[in-house]
């Protein structure tokens, strides 16, 4: 039988990239984790670490070993969570990553109620872009994540997804509500704008159409932060590009207005809740899942402006 030692040092010095990170990481002597990856080798007779610009990165056979020691974890920590859900035990931990856009959304009532209905569960919250939550999903950081116009990616397993168009937003009068057609990029050529930075998936999305359509956008704040953005808008120094249901609050209060925007990729832009596709959740997980999906209003429903439009 495999060293089940030697697995969790090999995945944590695949994933921190050298030795002595996995060693300051785990609280132990670099030489011992050597040593234990030396035996593992000499079993298996394969290399499975090999240096590479003054790290470590595994060979083909050592991604095979972390994969296989990831989907052992995942395996007992469900068969646990099973065993504990058939004595009625609903226990357990829910990591989720997030992006800053649905935290209005989760913190309000979905968090309070499932937290109430489920003590015995912790949950940890991770914030994090698109990108940096596909990643912390992938090497097992987190069990579900909240993503905002996602790339397609083979090796994330989607479990719920609706619609939510990416709208410019602007403030109260502003001259683009007088537009008689959806907002183009050229039309924002005249005024103030503000971007997400580029892990977002908001601004991703940005960045593929003003490049389809040969616009080079000019942004006058960039940050990594939804709250300064809205209020950028708020306080009517520019526009910048959110979801409704981002700025819903906002919207219902008078504050700031929804613009739809010209671009079918942008009518169309996903919100989902997603795993690791292979990864067989936890009860708790699972759980989490199926409550978000109902109390959330990003994952209840499609976009309101949707449900609005004429049929």
């Amino acid at each position: 039988m495999l060293s089940q030692r030697a697995l969790a040092y090999l995945n944590e010095v695949v994933r921190r990239g050298s030795l002595r990170r996995a060693a300051a990481q785990l609280d132990v002597d670099a030489s011992a984790i050597s040593r234990q990856l030396k035996a593992l080798e000499e079993e298996l007779g394969v290399a499975l670490c090999e240096r590479h610009g003054g790290g470590m990165r595994a060979t083909q056979a050592g991604h095979l070993l972390v994969q296989h020691y990831h989907a052992q974890r995942s395996a007992e920590e469900a068969v646990l969570s099973q065993l504990m859900a058939l004595q009625g035990l609903a226990r357990g931990e829910v990591r989720i990553a997030v992006g800053e856009g649905f935290i209005a959304d989760l913190i309000s009532a979905p968090l309070d109620a499932f937290m109430n209905a489920f003590e015995g569960i912790d949950i940890e919250i991770r914030m994090a872009g698109v990108n940096e939550a596909i990643s912390l999903v992938k090497d097992m950081e987190v069990d579900l994540a909240l993503l905002y116009a996602p790339p397609v990616d083979p090796t994330l397993h989607c479990h719920v997804e609706t619609r939510q168009p990416l709208d410019l937003i602007v403030p109260p009068g502003h001259p683009l509500l007088d537009l008689s057609h959806p907002v183009t990029l050229r039309d924002l050529e005249s005024w103030p704008l503000g971007l997400m930075d580029n892990p977002f998936g908001m601004r991703q999305m940005v960045n593929l159409v003003a490049q389809q359509e040969r616009v080079h956008l000019e942004a006058r704040l960039h940050t990594n932060s939804v709250a300064v953005l809205k209020n950028f808008v708020r306080s009517g120094i520019g526009v910048t590009f959110m979801p409704e249901l981002t700025v819903i609050d906002e919207i219902e209060r008078g504050e700031i207005h929804a613009l739809p925007l010209a671009y079918p990729v942008m009518s169309d832009a996903r919100a989902q809740i997603v795993s690791r596709r292979g990864r067989e959740l936890t009860v708790a997980a699972r759980t989490c899942v199926a409550h978000l999906h109902r109390g959330m209003r990003f994952f209840h429903a499609d976009a309101p402006r949707l449900a609005r439009r004429p049929g």
